[in-house]
């Protein structure tokens, strides 16, 4: 019964429903190869579309994240350069042409968000650059730009083949603000001049990258690497302060005309730079425009290395890459020297009896001074008396003190594209070249050698590295890095800082002193003027300067002014008297902001001709009489009676020179130089009031061995 009703059961299962599963797999196999073929086909002639489709509807592609580099702050934190994030237009015209129906939609969407996109520059790389992947059409939009076209892309599946990179841009807010210092970048993001260029290393970052993939179970892998931002700098500019020293400078040279103007405003005490210009200042936006200095028509002449040349001029920073004679301004190294050697002493006396000479080369001090003591040398800036003192020391001693206040040698701030300037080598210093070198010619020097050299004589003895950066911090706000004081050496005592001091404030303000037009009522002001004449010496033109700190007697900051050859004022009338007052007018606007305060009236104190103490508290005001300097040659020339009455110095006018031997031709040394004879075989020349004016023989141009003008550096 059993085995009956199994034969039942199987017997259902009969030949047709075997043949039915038999066609249900068939249908299988058969659709089966169907999609197979249907894929393959796919894949040969759409696969690279599909595989596109899908990559742009993710937001995870391939692609480079850009760093962002860090941005340069003045020493209060305004931003002086920073780095902001813009979106480059990139077209893919190759997938835009994959339907036709995207060609249209895409065009009209660039077009209407983008006037400097143009139809028919779309065009023209359909028909030329059909496969072309990557093609920038716009650089540098902003956020919002960028979304007026995502917002029309995502109302119009057709808009395709457009998509946006990330970039940043640099942008200085001030534009020529502190151009000298700041530097700018080229493409790259590679500094040039200034932090830019020597602080590129910490301002740039790292790349980022990010993209992704499908694996072989269809997910998408993503991997991210992102990107490093550069460091920020924080410098030591104050961009108040620097600012006002821009401004003072545009306003005087429009009335000067000069070729160069060097201004630096130093803190004696940790060697910091407060402010740094010159007259060259440029937008650091757009840094290779020359129709700020040049018209259009100069421009188009030029051939593209004269347009180079061009631009590095007005890039170059004066103040460090310029070398020149300094003139007067030297004169306290060559007393600070002695007094350390203790060759001499601030009693010691000396008599000017108009000049010395030298080896057969008479050598004139600007006036018969008659006898001096050591601060009257200074205050009067007599050529004779220095030339006395250079004697004592001799040309070794001299020389090596030359080097020891940093001259002939960089200084180390850090800024690119520093000089080291030029001295007469000990054993090529002929007797005449260290007469007139003691007084600040025959040799060159920087503007900031000078400034880091002359914070060492007033602050107590201490040479710090002069420099630029106060401070680093990464994207995160730690400190890496603090630029504490570099104290390199220990210059001089504090006896000869003492006195150097006393003298160079009562130069402006005691009687007789050649730098009275740095006075500002209030303050107690100290400083030295120097007036260099420059090569060829028979043309007469001058380097004017002046160098002070405040409060002269324990000084917070230093000023240093170099003026070269304003254009708009006659040879005869070119003293260092324009320097020093220009220096007042910086100084009245800057020292509030530096939290330098006036102190009490020094008015009637008893100061001293020979060993002079400034007063602990008090401050000069101005007299009613008018103190002005005239240098009018470098080396030198003080005049102190005019025809008017008013004290001026011939500071600069430091050196009558003649060749005894030679005949009836000699050249001029007020600091300086220049060539005239009168009947009498005296090598002089006279200004509209009468003013003997002396100068160096021409002769020593080649006898030095320097074979240089101090206006080749511009």
């Amino acid at each position: 019964m059993r085995n009956v009703a199994r034969e039942k059961k199987m017997k259902k299962f009969t030949n047709k429903m075997q043949a039915k599963l038999l066609l249900v797999f068939c249908i299988i196999i058969l659709t089966m190869i169907g999609l197979i073929v249907r894929l393959v086909h796919i894949n040969r002639t759409d696969g690279e579309r599909y595989a596109k489709k899908v990559l742009s509807q993710q937001t995870y592609t391939s692609t480079v994240i850009p760093f962002q580099r860090g941005s340069i702050l003045d020493r209060k934190g305004t931003v002086l350069a920073t780095s902001e994030k813009v979106y480059n237009i990139i077209l893919d015209v190759k997938f835009m042409l994959e339907d036709k129906k995207y060609l249209t939609p895409t065009i009209k969407a660039l077009t209407d968000c983008y006037d400097s996109i143009k139809e028919d520059t779309i065009m023209d790389l359909v028909n030329k650059r059909p496969e072309s992947r990557y093609v920038v059409l716009e650089k540098g939009i902003s956020y919002k730009k960028m979304m007026q076209f995502k917002d029309k892309e995502k109302k119009d599946n057709n808009i395709q083949g457009v998509w946006f990179e990330e970039d940043y841009v640099r942008k200085y807010p001030y534009k020529t603000l502190a151009s000298d210092v700041i530097g700018f970048t080229s493409s790259g993001n590679v500094g040039n001049w200034g932090i830019e260029q020597f602080y590129n290393d910490q301002l740039n970052g790292v790349n980022g990258i990010e993209y992704g993939y499908i694996d072989s179970e269809l997910k998408l892998e993503q991997t991210t690497k992102p990107a490093i931002n550069g460091n920020t700098i924080i410098s030591t500019i104050d961009a108040n302060v620097q600012g006002i020293v821009q401004e003072h400078i545009k306003k005087f040279n429009k009335d000067m005309d000069c070729k160069n103007i060097g201004v630096i405003v130093m803190n004696p005490n940790n060697g910091e730079i407060l402010a740094m210009a010159s007259n060259e200042e440029y937008d650091l936006n757009n840094p290779t425009d020359l129709t700020p200095f040049y018209t259009k028509k100069e421009i188009g002449k030029m051939t593209d290395k004269e347009k180079l040349d061009a631009l590095n001029a007005i890039w170059r920073n004066y103040t460090i890459s310029d070398m020149y004679e300094p003139g007067s301004t030297f004169k306290p190294f060559t007393v600070s020297a002695g007094l350390e050697e203790n060759i001499i002493h601030p009693n010691d006396t000396y008599l000017c009896d108009g000049g010395q000479n030298i080896n057969g080369v008479e050598i004139g001090c600007s006036h018969i001074h008659g006898t001096v003591d050591l601060t009257q040398v200074l205050m009067k800036s007599c050529n004779d008396a220095l030339m006395q003192i250079g004697a004592k020391e001799g040309k070794q001693l001299f020389y090596d003190y030359q080097n020891f206040f940093g001259m002939g040698r960089k200084t180390g701030i850090d800024l690119p594209g520093e000089a080291l300037g030029i001295l007469v080598p000990e054993n090529k210093m002929s007797p005449v070249d260290l007469a007139i070198s003691s007084f600040g010619q025959t040799f060159t020097v920087t503007m900031i050698q000078m400034a880091s050299g002359f914070s060492s004589l007033v602050n107590g003895g201490y040479y710090y590295e002069p420099h630029i950066v106060k401070q680093i911090v990464n994207p995160g706000g730690a400190t890496l890095q603090n630029f504490d004081k570099v104290l390199v050496k220990e210059s001089v005592s504090s006896e000869t800082s003492e006195f150097i001091n006393n003298a160079m404030y009562l130069t402006v303000e005691g009687e007789g002193g050649t730098a009275s037009g740095a006075k500002v009522p209030g303050y107690k002001v100290g400083g030295k003027t120097g007036t260099a004449q420059k090569f060829p010496r028979k043309d007469k033109r001058h380097l004017l300067s002046f160098i002070g700190a405040v409060p002269a007697d324990k000084p917070e900051m230093i000023i240093y002014v170099v003026l070269d050859d304003p254009q708009k004022v006659e040879p005869s009338a070119q003293s260092s008297g324009i320097a020093t007052e220009f220096a007042g007018e910086i100084l009245k606007d800057i020292l509030p902001f530096l939290e330098i305060y006036p102190t009490e009236s020094s008015k009637g104190l008893n100061i001293s001709k020979t060993t002079p103490v400034l007063p602990s508290t008090g401050t000069q005001t101005n007299s009613d009489k008018n103190t002005t300097e005239d240098t009018n040659m470098s080396n030198g020339n003080s005049n102190e009676d005019n025809a008017d009455g008013n004290t001026t110095e011939a500071d600069d006018k430091d050196a009558n020179a003649k060749d005894n031997k030679d005949s009836d031709n000699t050249s001029d040394s007020s600091e300086g130089d220049g060539l005239e004879t009168d009947n009498d075989n005296t090598f002089t020349e006279s200004d509209e009031d009468g003013e003997i004016l002396d100068f160096i023989p021409d002769t020593l141009e080649s006898d030095n061995g320097l074979g240089i003008q101090s206006e080749n550096n511009n």
